[in-house]
């Protein structure tokens, strides 16, 4: 009998210092939210970054896209942010139906590696796993886009008979934005 009163009595006062804890949580005042934690703009965890403008890559599109028609190739172009994003993409007359996903992976290629995707395809003879990155296309292309050496963004074409001709007009786009 001494046993269960004991373990009746251990229950009740775990129960009520329960229900004491609760209940105190419940009508304490809410804690003041925390201060904001704020950055220096001086701090060396900080880096500044350029991105090219929608206006920017929607020029570099379509001076590459004209300079395709110029030769009368029917290609795709995309233009691709530093992380790879997709800012503008467009599809030439004719252009076929693969070239609109092939353009965006040589962009992505280009600015994933700050080169040329014609020079990017040289190297997969001493690596050839580099194919297998997803969202890369390591075809003649792609062109990247650069700001104080660093690359900002890239620019795919794909549609025409050979890469280099897909990679010259990238290389308009680029070119492009110099004006």
């Amino acid at each position: 009998m001494k046993k269960i009163l004991f373990g009746a009595a251990a229950a009740a006062v775990i129960a009520a210092g329960t229900f004491g804890v609760v209940s105190a949580n419940a009508s304490a005042p809410a804690a003041a939210p925390a201060a904001a934690v704020r950055a220096d703009a001086g701090n060396d965890n900080l880096q500044q970054s350029t991105h090219l403008t929608i206006e920017a890559a929607t020029k570099a599109a379509q001076a590459t896209l004209d300079a395709a028609e110029k030769e009368n190739q029917r290609v795709s172009v995309a233009v691709v942010d530093r992380n790879g994003n997709t800012l503008v993409t467009l599809r030439g007359d004719g252009a076929g139906p693969q070239s609109y996903e092939s353009a965006e992976k040589k962009a992505f290629t280009a600015v994933s590696w700050n080169a040329p995707t014609s020079e990017l395809a040289k190297r997969l003879t001493n690596a050839p796993n580099l194919k297998d990155i997803p969202g890369t296309l390591f075809l003649a292309g792609g062109a990247p886009v650069t700001a104080k050496g660093a690359p900002i963004a890239g620019i795919g074409v794909a549609g025409a008979p050979s890469g280099d001709l897909d990679e010259k007009f990238a290389q308009a786009g680029v070119a492009a934005l110099g004006k």
